[in-house]
């Protein structure tokens, strides 16, 4: 795993073995992923939450290119406090790492977000509730974006504020607009 560009650009992460329900997102997808985003939101400004956050890969990105306000949720011990030692590491002050349940987190949320990206585990049973309850909890500030990170077998086109999907084979971004 690996941060493609800004200030760590090119820095290998070695996270830990066995993470049992842990995906990193493959670089050819992130990197897809992450031209939408600069052609399209402006990194320094953006008030960032990663759901489901796993080895940290989207929020080390995301802080290297000059992302100032970024909130992870994990709640797995081995991969909460990966991102914990290796964000002390990459010197990233911006970060706020959150032990909790996602859904319980949404729920209990009072601020707002420029840009939530969610890369839930493929198999999670609820995961046509995330675009849901990003939107009945009103996390999105106006124009902020919501990605959620899924497979070929689920389908969000037709859902409220969907606008267009990228598919890098067994991994789509379907991307949310609060507009």
């Amino acid at each position: 795993m690996r941060i493609i560009s800004g200030i760590h650009g090119g820095r290998k992460i070695n996270p830990p073995g066995k993470m049992p329900y842990t995906r990193p997102t493959t670089d050819i997808a992130k990197e897809g992923l992450f031209n939408i985003i600069q052609n399209n939101l402006d990194f320094e400004k953006l008030k960032v939450l990663d759901l489901f956050g796993g080895t940290g890969c989207i929020s080390y990105e995301l802080a290297s290119r000059g992302a100032p306000d970024i909130t992870i949720v994990e709640k797995d011990n081995k991969m909460y406090d990966f991102i914990k030692e290796t964000s002390a590491e990459l010197e990233f002050e911006n970060f706020n790492v959150v032990k909790s349940d996602v859904f319980r987190f949404i729920e209990s949320s009072n601020q707002q977000y420029d840009f939530i990206f969610a890369g839930p585990p493929y198999a999670l049973a609820t995961i046509d509730e995330l675009p849901l309850k990003i939107f009945e909890n009103k996390l999105l500030k106006p124009d902020g974006w919501f990605v959620l990170e899924h497979t070929p077998r689920n389908n969000y086109k037709k859902f409220d504020h969907y606008k267009t999907e990228r598919n890098y084979g067994t991994t789509i971004f379907s991307i949310f607009i609060n507009s």
